[in-house]
């Protein structure tokens, strides 16, 4: 990582169906740039429509990182991904271009950016058992048993922790039984300190009614492009309702007109419904952010101009643009 260190990477985030893609890859034609994916569905095989996957079209314009990497019934983790991600990053970095890091999902962001918790790994022997006993829980009609643990565990955890998120109330439970301490103390030990790159870091964000919109556009789209036949290809192939990635937005909508006890519109009202909300916790996740400098896509040229500046800067951060 010492070779990296101070290289620039321009962050181009935000809420789903902003415009990030488009956006990215004119970034990255304009200033001799590569783009690295930071969207964790869109690392899987298969799953193009469903994912909002640049086209073929339009990687084909610039040279294009971990897009279609792992099949969908593959165990790709943050961890996994920031390590595949510095590694592709060195590379471009090596050929004397820029890193163009285009996605919405904040952890692989944070991964990439500042590193994970090195807590060990995963235990599979404590994760199993925490798994079953999830599922005598909910056998007897209390599912929030495991988030009520963590709360006593650790409040701080549980409070940033949804009791509908299994998997990262597993997962904290998991740091305490392996470390013996709090996972809000193993973390904040670690501080996110590991931070090698020099970051402009774009929030691009059209506005709430703008969004909408858009969002709503976009599902519609997905669903005329062929989002259901995906879908039963997909099932075709192997790749179950149960997978994690085929429980995404937009996959797990569509399942049951697949199985045939939903309508398409039914489906489609609700992928609506769901992907606000999903934009909404993306929002809130990047307000935490404080280096995050926020952006109207429709103010194209002001974007260009900040990252001009960023590129031809000596080395110091540009984290104090205005926002």
């Amino acid at each position: 990582m010492d070779a990296q260190r101070g290289q620039p990477v321009v962050v181009v985030t935000g809420p789903t169906a902003s415009g990030k893609t488009g956006l990215g890859i004119r970034i990255a034609a304009r200033f001799g740039g590569e783009i690295v994916n930071a969207d964790s569905m869109q690392v899987y095989r298969y799953m193009d429509i469903g994912t909002a996957k640049p086209t073929l079209a339009e990687r084909a314009t610039v040279p294009h990182h971990l897009f279609d990497i792992v099949d969908p019934d593959a165990d790709y983790s943050a961890g996994r991904y920031g390590q595949d991600a510095r590694r592709v990053a060195g590379e471009i970095h090596a050929r004397g271009a820029l890193v163009v890091l285009v996605g919405g999902t904040g952890l692989y962001i944070r991964a990439f950016l500042h590193g994970l918790v090195s807590d060990g790994g995963a235990d599979p022997e404590i994760r199993e058992r925490l798994e079953r006993e999830h599922r005598e829980a909910v056998e007897a009609d209390d599912p929030e048993r495991l988030h009520r643990r963590l709360s006593e565990w650790d409040p701080a955890a549980a409070a940033r922790i949804h009791p509908n998120d299994l998997r990262r109330t597993i997962r904290a439970l998991e740091i305490c039984l392996q470390s013996g301490r709090s996972a809000s103390g193993v973390r904040s030990d670690h501080a996110f300190e590991d931070r090698p790159y020099r970051t402009l870091h774009l929030a691009i964000d059209p506005g709430r009614e703008a969004l909408g919109e858009r969002i709503d556009r976009r599902c519609e789209q997905m669903v005329e492009a062929g989002l259901l036949q995906e879908v039963r290809r997909l099932r075709e192939a192997g790749y179950g309702p149960e997978l994690r990635p085929m429980q995404a937005i937009g996959y797990r909508h569509i399942q049951p007109v697949a199985d045939g006890i939903e309508t398409l519109a039914g489906a489609l009202a609700e992928m609506k419904k769901d992907t606000r909300r999903f934009a909404r916790r993306q929002r809130t996740w990047l307000r935490k952010v404080p280096e995050a400098v926020w952006m109207d896509p429709a103010d194209e040229k002001e974007i260009l101009t900040a990252v001009e500046r960023f590129v031809g800067a000596d080395g110091d951060r540009t984290d104090s643009l205005p926002s």
